[in-house]
């Protein structure tokens, strides 16, 4: 039971953009939509919790001195995985993500939670840990995209919810990344506050 708790960290109380304030480049470099945003937060969220597993699983046979090389190692291969896939069934969407899927290899948040947790619990602990940590991370990816799709464009997920008449380019551009996620930290912080 105590291990579902790991899982609802991710969201509010752990949640790695609001709280943590962990991988800001793939979360201001992509959420110009709440597509891209889902897309980037369940590409990350596949990598951490199999890498999770991974990890918990060789802990004891790896060298203390190479650890963090063979935790790269590691995610690589995952994120390898999680770019084939995506070039060959969602071509669209990898090139509107583009480099930032690569650099999952080195979102602190994944190696992070590889060397935190995963390094030093079992193997479902590790995989429920990176499945929360990996959905908390997509929810913000989608929550910050969609405010700023919504606001810039006029649209969600492609559907039509004003006319472009009223939107305000800037929310789509990257300085309106800054302003929608600076407002949503401080309502996130507001809210656990209480």
């Amino acid at each position: 039971m105590n291990q579902w708790k790991n899982f609802s960290k991710g969201f509010l109380k752990e949640n790695p953009v609001f709280v943590l304030l962990l991988g800001m480049c793939p979360t201001l470099g992509v959420t110009s939509s709440a597509i891209n945003g889902l897309g980037m937060g369940l590409a990350t969220a596949f990598v951490l919790v199999m890498s999770n597993i991974v990890v918990s699983l060789v802990k004891g046979i790896i060298p203390e001195k190479v650890r963090i090389p063979s935790f790269i190692v590691i995610i690589a291969a995952f994120v390898t995985v999680v770019q084939l896939a995506m070039q060959a069934y969602l071509p669209a969407l990898y090139k509107s993500l583009g480099l930032f899927i690569p650099l999952i290899v080195v979102n602190c948040i994944v190696l992070g939670r590889a060397e935190a947790f995963a390094s030093k619990n079992n193997l479902v602990s590790s995989a429920i840990d990176g499945l929360g940590i990996g959905l908390g991370f997509s929810f913000a990816l989608v929550l910050l995209g969609g405010i700023r799709e919504i606001l810039g464009s006029g649209k969600i997920f492609d559907i039509t919810l004003y006319s472009e008449n009223y939107v305000t380019l800037l929310f789509v551009l990257s300085p309106g990344a800054f302003i929608v996620l600076g407002y949503l930290i401080a309502v996130i912080n507001r809210i656990t506050k209480r």
